[in-house]
């Protein structure tokens, strides 16, 4: 995973979808997601460690 375009489609292999229009809330809203999904060992580490930082990355970059 690369790519803040694949930590979204992860999201949405698991039925989350998140636009609130507001992109700090939507960041972390993501974060608050992935750990739910970790915490449940739907994800692997290595998902979990590089969609966090996919996601610190783009809210860094004010994107």
């Amino acid at each position: 995973m690369k790519t803040f375009f694949e930590v979204q489609q992860l999201l949405k292999n698991y039925g989350t979808i998140i636009y609130t229009g507001d992109k700090e809330l939507d960041y972390q809203l993501m974060e608050d997601e992935i750990r739910e999904l970790y915490n449940s060992k739907l994800i692997t580490i290595e998902q979990f460690k590089q969609s966090l930082l996919i996601i610190k990355s783009r809210k860094n970059k004010g994107e």
